[in-house]
């Protein structure tokens, strides 16, 4: 019997959802929310009825029968470090994304209007991969700084996805799997998947690894404490620096690698530069996960925007690819990630995971 499923993926001023029966996208709808709309709400959790609306509205113009669900999945939000894997939205975890464990983002939705359209019908709700989450061995976590520990921050729903898809493929099970696994998007991050768990990874964000179209990776830190106290910048405009106007953006004043590709096809030496360092640095991260995984590394997977790029896959296959065998998935279907987590559960692939 086929499944049909409704993923929602609350962003901060849109709502994309899609509906599926089985793997196919049978509709996808991303609905728009003016600033002055969200303003009206104090916090995220009290943009809850607002969305769910939008939804059911939307579903009824589609004249789609709600009632035909099997399954409402959300994208997964600021809960506290866990394991990656498919959530039944319990109490627990549904309380954790109200108040933000680690913070309020509009993802904290996806699960509270997941839960709550779920339950109305009488089927099962579930959030998959958040951001938070957190396999790291524990020597993964040492900075040199013990105030300052490494932390899990990374594209958990697509690198987990592409992993699995790759396993699938093959016709092996993930958990027996060597992978090394690059992200490449705004932000850029590179993971070493040791028989189904992310041991290391460069955090995306705000942490390490390669610059990225909107983020500045590493950086020398002498250099960004005495920038610090300069006296220069405020706490805000030195954070910015870091996230949202670095790497690309500081660079070469765009934060889409189309862009970069096309100063250097007009000649740009400073933008061939700079698009060729993006690659060093990116190959230099998938190297230090395979000494993670001591070498033994049965494929690289390559996804995200970025790997659309043909000269950068292709430098990385010639800096990286001695490594092991490169597999490029360009782009990121956070729908269909999300889908396929619910179904693994459904299908008896996997076990709900209990927050």
């Amino acid at each position: 019997m086929s499944v049909k499923s409704l993923i929602i993926n609350p962003g901060s001023t849109s709502t994309k959802i899609g509906v599926f029966e089985d793997e196919t996208l049978l509709f996808e709808e991303t609905l728009r929310h003016s600033t002055e709309e969200i303003a009206q709400y104090a916090s995220i959790v009290d943009q809850k009825d607002f969305r769910k609306d939008i939804i059911i509205n939307l579903l009824k113009e589609k004249d789609f029968d709600i009632k035909s669900l099997n399954m409402v999945v959300g994208r997964g939000g600021m809960l506290k470090p866990i394991p990656g894997g498919t959530y039944a939205v319990s109490d627990d975890l549904l309380q954790d994304l109200k108040i933000g464990k680690q913070g309020q983002h509009a993802s904290n939705l996806g699960g509270i209007l997941a839960r709550e359209i779920a339950d109305s019908i009488g089927v099962p709700s579930y959030i998959v991969d958040p951001v938070v989450v957190d396999e790291l061995e524990p020597i993964s976590r040492y900075s040199g700084v013990p105030e300052l520990p490494r932390t899990s921050v990374f594209h958990a729903l697509n690198q987990k996805a592409v992993a699995k898809r790759y396993a699938k493929e093959v016709g092996k099970d993930y958990a027996s799997l060597n992978l090394i696994v690059v992200h490449m998007g705004g932000g850029v991050s590179v993971g070493a998947h040791r028989q189904g768990k992310v041991v290391d990874v460069f955090n995306a964000l705000d942490g390490d690894g390669a610059f990225s179209p909107e983020r500045a990776g590493a950086v020398p830190s002498g250099a960004l404490i005495k920038m610090c106290y300069s006296g220069q910048y405020t706490e805000k405009e030195v954070y910015k620096k870091i996230v949202g106007g670095g790497g690309f953006n500081a660079y070469c004043g765009t934060n889409d690698m189309r862009d970069v590709e096309k100063m250097v096809s007009e000649g740009d030496k400073k933008a061939e530069e700079v698009r060729d360092a993006f690659i060093r640095q990116v190959a230099k991260d998938i190297g230090s996960m395979a000494c993670v995984l001591e070498g033994k590394v049965e494929q690289i997977i390559v996804t995200g925007g970025i790997a659309y790029d043909k000269v950068v896959v292709d430098g990385l296959k010639a800096q990286a690819g001695w490594i092991a065998p490169m597999t490029v998935y360009p782009g990121e279907d956070e729908l269909l990630a999300l889908v396929q987590g619910g179904l693994r559960v459904l299908n008896g692939e996997e076990k709900a995971m209990v927050y």
